[in-house]
């Protein structure tokens, strides 16, 4: 409800100077004239009696006399202390992260986190950011209990001097907890496996183990299998991906990631790997034990999820047969010289790739992966393109990509599809 629009001061001067012996039914007849009502004009007569007509001229503030639940200067002061505190150590400083801080260390009161939030703008060391998503906007997908699924990615850091090498971070995808992190010199197979088997000897086998389609985590959909998805399938575990360009699949361990990389600022770069092992190791019993997760309800710690749900029946080994058995490589396919010598104009020879595709005037045109590595004949004709082997057996026609189009496809499913899908576990 809006608020009234105040006294015109030449009204409010009549009212203070209304003779005493003016005639009956005035008063009616002047608020009516004026919009104001009976009450506001004697108290108004009554200020000026009392504290004289100058008093009547301006409004008086509506501001209340005083204000239990403002926040004193010396609370305003912990609470930026202890967000530079947080900040210091590399940890989230957020309204958030302080608010619960404070609430653990006992001090009373704790502002709000919209108090928090305004006490940080107004002191300068936090920003409005009107744009930002509310976090009810976003979409979440939870597993319904530890080791139902394992989610693995490797960031790249640096130690001194410049040289780079690869954090793994492996995380439960229901309890966010830190399951296991390996440091290596590279995104490797190996180191992969390293850090997916000190997790399995801590925590038990998962149910899934999710990841990227980097070639040494899962790189199924390029038509074979590492070395990480056969030892996960002897263990029964089943390897998972998400689709290619879309790291939110794999978003809680990117945001991993990034906590990560903030408290690894705050410490002494590491010289060696051992070092930088010690410093995750050290971040990782922070993060499960320590920090209150966001993400999590009741903001609790990775380490009470894990507790507080039983965890997911481990799979059963299949020792004998892999999803993905390696097979002896098929011969190179390659176009005989008298073929070269024969070509037609507007044709030429393409070598496939591991994923079974060519690369055609800025374009990947998909022939299969059946035929990887292997030598064939493109023939542009108008807008056709067609691919044929060295017999002259056509193997599959494409439309000249349209501007802008950098992968046209060969109309197949990628990846490995089960004939009845079985609904998802995910809550």
């Amino acid at each position: 409800m809006a608020a009234p629009e105040p006294i015109d001061p030449r009204v409010r001067l009549a009212i203070a100077q209304w003779p005493d012996d003016a005639p009956r039914g005035s008063v009616t007849t002047f608020c009516a004239e004026h919009g104001i009502s009976r009450k506001s004009f004697y108290e108004l007569r009554k200020r000026a009696a009392v504290e004289g007509q100058a008093a009547v001229l301006e409004p008086r503030s509506r501001r209340p006399a005083s204000s239990p639940t403002r926040l004193t200067d010396e609370v305003k002061a912990q609470a930026v202390a202890v967000r530079s505190a947080l900040e210091a150590s590399g940890l989230d400083h957020g309204p958030i992260s302080v608010h619960d801080k404070m609430v653990a260390m006992g001090l009373d009161p704790a502002p709000s986190t919209a108090s928090l939030a305004r006490i940080f703008r107004q002191a300068g060391v936090a920003r409005l950011e009107p744009r930002k998503k509310p976090r009810a906007a976003y979409r979440r997908f939870v597993y319904p209990a530890p080791n139902a699924c394992w989610q693995l990615d490797a960031t790249e850091y640096v130690l001194t001097g410049g040289r780079k090498c690869v954090i793994f971070q492996l995380i439960d995808d229901h309890s966010r907890y830190a399951v296991a992190s390996h440091v290596a010199w590279g995104e490797t197979s190996e180191g992969a496996i390293v850090v997916v088997d000190k997790a399995i000897a801590a925590r038990g086998v998962p149910q899934r183990l999710l990841s990227d389609n980097g070639a040494a985590l899962n790189p199924t959909r390029r038509g074979y299998a590492g070395q990480l998805v056969e030892h996960l399938t002897v263990l029964g575990v089943e390897a998972i991906t998400g689709k290619p360009y879309k790291p939110t699949t794999q978003g809680k361990n990117e945001r991993f990631h990034q906590t990560l990389f903030r408290y690894l600022g705050k410490q002494p770069l590491a010289d060696t790997l051992d070092q930088l092992q010690a410093q995750v190791d050290a971040f990782d019993l922070i993060y499960n034990t320590q920090r209150p997760h966001q993400g999590l309800p009741g903001r609790i710690t990775p380490q009470a999820a894990w507790d507080a749900t039983a965890k997911a029946e481990a799979p059963h080994p299949n020792p004998i047969r892999a999803l993905f058995t390696r097979t002896a490589p098929k011969p190179q396919a390659v176009v005989p010289a008298p073929v070269r010598a024969a070509l037609p104009q507007g044709a030429c020879i393409k070598k496939l790739n591991h994923a079974g595709t060519f690369y055609l005037r800025k374009v990947f045109y998909m022939v299969g992966a059946e035929h990887a590595f292997a030598e064939v004949i493109v023939v542009i004709d108008g807008e056709r393109i067609i691919v044929a082997d060295h017999h002259g057996e056509i193997l599959i026609e494409h439309t000249r990509a349209a501007p802008g189009v950098r992968y046209v496809g060969n109309g197949k499913p990628r990846g490995t599809h089960p004939k009845k899908p079985e609904p998802s576990p995910k809550s």
